[in-house]
């Protein structure tokens, strides 16, 4: 340190002021997002829709699930989609040509969706029609655990491919999870992973998630995804 001028204290002041202006600004930004989040949390519960919220990293097959599940529950209820992505809307013509309602949010420099932007997509809906909302939020493992858009249920998609260590690594996206599911599981042979080891790494970051193990390519498992569903809006209906 120089003795005379203190410069490194000097600097680790402006460090220190620099961290703490930051905790603040984020700490202003997520109780903005939960104060919106409740909103669109009371409009839901109003319209009797159950929401889910389809987290996952880029190329879990989220929307290879969402077309398979769509297909299959469509003849029983209404169902609608918002899509997360960066740029495009390929995946919400994906999910559009199973001929339900999908709606694309471009997020383009942001790495998840937030509060906002889900109530302002509400209008492109009549959700007094609707029995199930999938929001399928931007591939990332980080920000979106962050973030309440108000949804009833976070369901994580997490694919064999990734390996079985990403509980451990992305424990965050983890720890407010309802439903957690092993996607891919037709790849297991070939990869040579192991789902039980995977899975009791989500188990110990969070006890009270739930796990299927699915492939939404060959439809193994998803019968059980399917009855969740199925029992979730049930649920909801009853109430109230």
């Amino acid at each position: 340190m120089c003795e005379t001028c203190g410069c490194q204290e000097t600097v680790a002041l402006h460090q220190q002021e620099d961290s703490k202006r930051k905790i603040e600004l984020e700490e202003k930004v997520l109780s903005k997002n939960d104060r919106l989040a409740e909103r669109n949390r009371g409009v839901f519960e109003a319209m009797k829709v159950v929401v889910v919220n389809l987290v996952s990293s880029p190329g879990a097959g989220k929307t290879t699930l969402l077309e398979r599940t769509i297909r299959e529950l469509k003849s029983e209820m209404t169902i609608g989609v918002i899509v997360g992505d960066q740029q495009t809307d390929r995946d919400a013509k994906r999910l559009e040509s199973t001929g339900v309602k999908a709606h694309q949010i471009n997020t383009i420099d942001a790495c998840h969706l937030d509060a906002h932007m889900i109530r302002h997509s509400l209008d492109q809906f009549s959700l007094s029609e609707f029995n199930l909302l999938f929001i399928e939020n931007v591939g990332n493992l980080i920000c979106p655990g962050a973030f309440d858009l108000g949804e009833d249920f976070r369901v994580v998609v997490l694919a064999t491919t990734e390996g079985e260590d990403k509980p451990l690594k992305y424990p965050g996206i983890f720890l407010d999870s309802h439903l957690v599911l092993l996607n891919k599981m037709d790849l297991v042979g070939v990869l040579k992973v192991d789902p039980d080891q995977c899975l009791s790494f989500v188990k110990r970051v969070n006890p009270l998630s739930s796990a299927l193990c699915v492939s939404a390519r060959t439809g193994e498992g998803m019968d059980k995804w399917y009855d969740w569903l199925r029992k979730k809006v049930m649920e909801k209906k009853e109430t109230g």
